[in-house]
């Protein structure tokens, strides 16, 4: 059972990290923001996607 809710969990952090790359390649940021916030996002996916919700760019 633990495979499965894993799995689960993996799945919805991977759906969150591309929504939030989505939504930084579309922002008002300038080019050299968009990849330092992209590369984080990659790097950290759990711990990136939270640093972007509380301090990313806003549109």
């Amino acid at each position: 059972m633990g495979i499965e809710v894993g799995g689960v969990l993996v799945l919805i952090v991977l759906i969150a990290d591309v929504w939030a790359i989505v939504n930084v390649a579309q922002s008002a940021a300038g080019t050299g923001a968009k990849v330092a916030w992209i590369v984080l996002i990659l790097l950290l996916p759990v711990l990136g996607l939270l640093i972007w919700l509380i301090a990313g760019p806003r549109g």
